[in-house]
């Protein structure tokens, strides 16, 4: 068991290398840079702000609902990443670059592949036209995390999986509320 995880995280490392290489490309890097840093909350306060204004009460529920999903996550990610405490790339190999500064110490699971997918989901239940918007930033940001050096893809896709999980959770949270306020109306 322990020969096949060293191999498994010798060949991610690879992976992480080869990426890492390819922001060598100075265009690549800035676009990779300024995704990244949209996803830290700036695309996503955006966002919620914009439904506030524009969406009516549905928009404004839906901020709502993004905020409660931005909490959930918060406090997930950054319990896995206290209990994991797995090192970044950029920190565990001297031939990965961290492109941009990360946010704190620990790599998984991916915080901004997390909240981008957590949200997405969210907020495409109340506004599927945000889908054409939405889902290539999603793709994006997972693709950024990697390619600067900050996560393994593990990291990644472990954390599309939560952010599935806690997105379709969340949905289902709001639908149980939504159910529980109409029946005490009508009580």
């Amino acid at each position: 068991m322990r020969i096949l995880k060293q191999r498994l995280f010798e060949r991610e490392s690879e992976w992480c290398r080869r990426a890492n290489r390819r922001c060598g490309s100075s265009s690549l890097r800035h676009f990779m840079r300024g995704i990244s840093r949209l996803g830290d909350g700036v695309f996503w306060y955006s966002l919620m702000a914009g439904l506030m204004l524009f969406g009516g009460t549905r928009g404004a529920a839906a901020a709502l609902h993004l905020a409660a999903t931005g909490i959930m996550s918060q406090l997930l990610y950054r319990g896995l990443k206290r209990w994991t405490k797995r090192a970044r790339p950029c920190a565990s190999d001297a031939l990965i670059k961290a492109w941009i500064a990360p946010l704190d110490e620990f790599s998984f699971p991916s915080g901004h592949t997390l909240h981008a997918i957590a949200f997405s989901i969210v907020a495409i239940a109340y506004f599927p036209p945000l889908s054409w918007l939405l889902l290539p930033f999603c793709v994006c940001v997972a693709l950024s995390r990697v390619l600067l050096g900050l996560h393994y893809p593990s990291d990644v896709l472990a954390a599309i999986g939560i952010g599935i999980g806690l997105g379709k959770l969340s949905l289902l949270a709001g639908e149980l509320a939504d159910r529980h306020v109409a029946l005490q109306l009508l009580a």
